[in-house]
């Protein structure tokens, strides 16, 4: 037996709703990219969304179209995939690292404002393992510094802040739909937006910065004719995926449901041992739980993860903190240290979650985690 920390859940009619596109007519830039992107706006209450081909493309569009460029920061957090950090600098700007609070282990807003400049663009706030960062006094940072605000929601799909959904915020919003995440289309990635301009350039640099849009050329040779417009990418995603995407946005809220059930159980089940300290949880707010992270205390969590791991329970860790990678040491980060960040690494191990966990694997890993940490 191997019990995955995430995967992914695939049923008949997700399979069918893909066999059905390979069929038709269009296996991308077609009406399925269409379809996917009024599906997931109209869920989370945005005005515009833009399909890509992955949650990092997402990441570096959102920056692109929020103007971000050589010389600017952008402030995030350490405690992220590297693609939260990795986006700033594809558009030539500077990843400045604020420390999380130790409780939700979300971007800290006093940490914030303490790193903000004059070159400070924008705020990359991710929420973290599904839990919604304090949207309310990062809002407030921006407003009073004019910053622009992306919300990295790789984790946070039907996640919502004080009543409102994740996605229906900020500036911008990203999402990603790899497979250990909420809902899956293989590879794949949104941006969302109330904002018509930046949807606009958004879907420029989706697609090589090519238009074919007539207001917008300088003049027109005929049906054929289209323009460059400035340098974009190649980040389309397929009619295919985005079909897989539609059908399951679906069975969105039924995974959710299910997440937060096994979240519950473990909280439950962890509540009582003092070796394990779990997710702190925000009264006003619905975590989503794309992860579970517990903290090991008073245990080397080095045994712990690998015995977890001998007997068949894929735990990880989520995550390193970025400026710690080789890469960015010996690019100005070596002398960068977030306290909380650094305690909370050294103790983390993401357990598993997902729509498909039984109760009866979920007991499993209940009682050993315990047994290993009594």
């Amino acid at each position: 037996m191997y019990i995955p920390y995430g995967h992914q859940s695939i049923d008949n009619e997700d399979i069918q709703a893909v066999v059905e596109t390979l069929k038709s007519d269009f296996l991308t830039t077609g009406p399925k990219v269409a379809e996917f992107e009024k599906v997931v706006a109209s869920y989370v209450g945005a005005k515009y969304a833009v399909a890509v081909s992955n949650g990092t493309a997402a990441l570096h569009a959102a920056c692109y179209a929020a103007g971000i460029g050589k010389g600017d920061e952008v402030i995030t957090t350490p405690i992220t995939f590297a693609a939260s950090a990795n986006c700033a600098l594809y558009c030539g700007a500077k990843p400045v690292f604020a420390d999380i609070d130790a409780d939700t282990y979300n971007i800290d807003p006093e940490d914030i404002e303490r790193k903000i400049t004059k070159r400070t663009k924008a705020i990359i706030a991710v929420h973290f393992t599904g839990q919604p960062c304090d949207m309310d006094m990062i809002h407030k940072i921006a407003r009073n510094h004019n910053l622009v605000v992306i919300e990295d929601g790789a984790h946070a799909l039907g996640a919502d802040y004080k009543g409102k959904k994740i996605g229906s915020l900020s500036d911008m919003t990203t999402f990603s739909f790899h497979p250990v995440k909420h809902i899956t289309t293989g590879e794949g990635g949104m941006v969302v937006t109330n904002n018509k301009e930046l949807y606009n350039r958004l879907i420029l640099f989706r697609s090589h910065g090519i238009t074919r849009d007539a207001t917008l050329l300088s003049h027109n040779e005929g049906p054929w004719y289209y323009e460059q417009l400035d340098l974009g990418y190649n980040y389309r995603i397929t009619d295919i995926q985005c079909s897989l995407g539609i059908s399951q946005m679906k069975k969105l809220d039924k995974f959710l449901l299910r997440r937060r059930e096994v979240a519950k159980r473990y909280d439950n089940a962890f509540a009582d041992n003092k070796n394990i300290k779990i997710p702190y949880q925000l009264k006003e707010c619905n975590n989503s739980y794309h992860l579970y992270t517990i903290q090991v205390l008073n245990y080397d969590r080095r045994q712990v993860f690998d015995k977890l791991r001998s007997i068949g329970i894929g735990v990880n860790v989520h995550y390193i903190p970025i400026y710690k990678f080789p890469y960015y040491r010996d690019n100005g980060y070596k002398d960068i240290i977030c306290n909380n960040a650094e305690n909370y690494y050294e103790h983390c191990i993401s357990i598993p979650i997902f729509y498909g966990l039984t109760d009866k694997e979920q007991e499993f890993v209940i009682d050993n985690i315990n047994d290993l940490c009594r």
